[in-house]
């Protein structure tokens, strides 16, 4: 799989989406995307981070952008974290990390 390079075209990518969905990159075609990626569902800083992008999700919509949030949490969990925080978007579901290492986003942690 290769890696997503900043100035160039994501390469393509399809995922287990909660709403019992495949999200296929393809699906954005002509829209802006927001892809962010969180370690862990209900956590205090991934839920404040989920939360920020419901609470702006409508100028996100005017501006023709699709936002989708990826964990390598199950779609159970996601499920369950989407409906409690009542989220408008699709979680993405990365258990084996390939969008995670597409995108460059596991890193060791130091401290």
């Amino acid at each position: 799989m290769s890696r997503a390079q900043v100035n160039r075209k994501v390469p393509a990518f399809t995922a287990e989406s909660t709403g019992e969905q495949t999200f296929k990159l393809a699906d954005a075609k002509g829209k802006n995307l927001v892809i962010y990626f969180y370690p862990k569902d209900s956590t205090p800083g991934c839920t404040r981070e989920g939360q920020d992008f419901r609470d702006n999700y409508a100028k996100f919509k005017r501006n023709k952008t699709l936002v989708v949030g990826v964990s390598r949490d199950s779609i159970a969990s996601h499920e369950k974290f989407k409906a409690k925080q009542k989220f408008p978007f699709e979680l993405l579901s990365d258990p084996d990390e390939k969008l995670c290492k597409k995108f460059d986003v596991i890193k060791e942690k130091s401290l």
